[in-house]
């Protein structure tokens, strides 16, 4: 190898890494302008699989990745929020949407304007200048997408470059020859490559680079796209390895569905090379290949879809049910699978994830609470110890979604979903301390039973009339978390007052009471401190409610 050689390995080394970190930064800038699209379209999920491959194929041809989209549909199966019929139609669809990146990168050969070394300089030039210089956050985001465009068709332009003066040696010739006369060969080729660099579209990229040159054939190119489509099941593969049964059944429909339309469509053109010989051998353009792509992607999608069902009940085979399956999960196992790291793919529907997990957070420290004020009222010492294991829950519930947060946080976000996740943090410690409240409460109520202390009725009416108001508080700024709901924000500040102003009422009259000798100085002090505690879990909806008001 002579010096020459070796820099032009180099500059095409340089050119994939170009390519892929173009493709990345575009992905990224799309995937931060589109994110609350992408949740969006996630929410037109039905039992109607046309929908859900249009889906598919949108979310793809959103963050530029049929992988990274397949490697979510396994997360939210894992996680429950999507079920194996819905999930099919997606992974159908998001072989759809991968054909954009293949258009994307067929683009130099539309004319002499779309070559990336006249249209590529100018578009980094300015996509640099307003990230840079952008006034607001919608041009940043646009220039990223452009910054990321344009080192994408850079990249490309290296690796045509350094490919140009082996066009015509016979290495090439004689290496996708082979490949073409032995179409398994090629189908392990291109899926070798993929599985390696773990993206069909940039493997996809790179052999319609080498097309660009005139050094592939029609024959090997066919079978090496339809390898590619193989590999990039591997990621989905071992994104499920860790996971559910479930969520390993869609990894296996996503291979199912590309290995067995591989074969048919392979099948297919193995003959009709035998019989067009000149076509097998002529050489194939990089619009060619995106053509035959989404031609072999839309087609296999038609043909499939009838039986899709099928496709479930077959991975159901290969990965049977058993006993563990139909088991019912505790609070702390079910968050820790729907907070299914698969998701972070895309982090709108990651953050959309987290404030689900954080309402049921919510919801079981309000159950805690309303079990803790049930023990006072009837001296149950069983209420006393279900509010201390469902405290531990909160506990580790809050470890959870606080080592979830800070993996969302580093994720690619907007200014205001790093708002709305800081203020999901401060949200999982106010709910947490509202636990805490209500096992202070439970303690409480285990001192009155012990001790046999019994509030008066006038007391004990009191007392319910300000729970009832507390407990409405936390509900109202669990429902305006959940619900982005300034109408329960304003309901949650106008019965917090009511708390505070009850409290205050409440107290002077109860330590009137025990200066005239009509309560037990014992069960003052406990009356007062479950006022008090009450007080506090209010103080904690509003902090809750005002997170919220907050991100307006």
């Amino acid at each position: 190898m002579t010096l020459d050689d070796l820099g032009l390995l180099f500059e095409f080394i340089g050119g994939l890494g170009l390519f892929l970190y173009g493709m990345h930064i575009m992905a990224d800038g799309l995937q931060k302008s589109a994110g609350d699209r992408v949740k969006k379209l996630m929410s037109f999920l039905t039992k109607n699989r046309l929908i859900a491959i249009l889906v598919g194929a949108g979310i793809t041809a959103i963050i530029q990745s049929s992988s990274a989209t397949t490697v979510m549909v396994v997360g939210f199966v894992n996680a429950g929020m999507m079920s194996l019929s819905q999930a099919v139609g997606v992974i159908m669809g998001a072989n759809i949407g991968t054909t954009v990146t293949a258009w994307i990168v067929s683009l130099s050969e539309w004319g002499s304007i779309c070559k990336p070394e006249f249209l590529a300089p100018l578009v980094v030039g300015i996509g640099v200048f307003m990230v840079l210089f952008g006034a607001d956050e919608k041009k940043n985001k646009l220039g990223e997408i452009m910054t990321g465009f344009g080192i994408l068709f850079i990249g490309l332009s290296f690796m045509s470059g350094a490919v140009t003066p082996y066009r015509d040696a016979p290495v090439f010739a004689n290496a996708f020859r082979i490949l073409g006369r032995n179409p398994f060969l090629a189908v392990i080729t291109g899926a070798a490559v993929t599985a390696i660099i773990q993206s069909s579209s940039a493997s996809v990229g790179i052999l319609q680079t080498l097309a660009m040159n005139g050094v592939v054939n029609w024959q090997s190119a066919v079978f090496i796209t339809l390898g590619q489509n193989i590999g990039t099941c591997v990621t989905a593969l071992i994104s499920g390895a860790g996971a559910e049964k479930n969520a390993r059944r869609a990894s296996v429909i996503h291979l199912l569905f590309n290995v067995i339309g591989s074969i048919w469509f392979g099948i297919v053109m193995f003959f009709v090379f035998r019989f067009y010989r000149g076509m097998a051998e002529a050489a194939i353009s990089s619009v060619e290949i995106s053509v035959f792509h989404t031609i072999f992607n839309v087609s296999n999608t038609l043909l499939m879809l009838p039986f899709a069902g099928g496709l479930v009940r077959l991975s159901e085979i290969l990965i049977p049910y058993d006993e563990s399956e139909r088991r019912e999960d505790g609070a702390v196992e079910q968050m820790y699978r729907k907070l299914d790291h698969r998701i972070l793919n895309n982090p709108a529907l990651a953050i959309e994830a987290v404030v689900g997990e954080v309402v049921r957070m919510g919801v079981l420290t309000r159950d805690t609470f309303q079990t803790a004020m049930a023990a006072v009222r009837d001296n149950d010492k069983e209420q006393i110890k279900e509010v201390l294991r469902m405290e531990e829950d909160i506990n580790e519930m809050q470890k959870l979604l606080t080592a979830f947060l800070v993996e969302v946080d580093n994720l690619s976000l907007t200014e205001a979903q790093h708002m709305m996740i800081k203020n999901l943090f401060y949200t999982v410690g106010d709910i947490e301390r509202i636990g805490d409240h209500s096992e202070n409460i439970a303690e409480l109520a285990d001192n009155k039973r012990k001790e046999k202390i019994e509030f008066s009725e006038k007391g004990s009416k009191d007392l319910e009339k300000l729970y009832d108001i507390a407990l409405h508080t936390f509900e109202a700024a669990l429902e305006a978390r959940e619900l982005n709901s300034m109408a329960a924000v304003k309901r949650t500040e106008s019965t917090e007052e009511k708390v505070d102003k009850m409290e205050k009422e409440l107290r002077d009259k109860h330590i009137q009471r025990l200066s005239k000798g009509k309560c037990a100085p014992e069960s003052g002090i406990i009356f007062l401190d479950v006022l008090s505690n009450l007080e506090r879990i209010a103080d904690h909806a509003y902090n809750i409610a005002g997170y919220v008001a907050s991100e307006r």
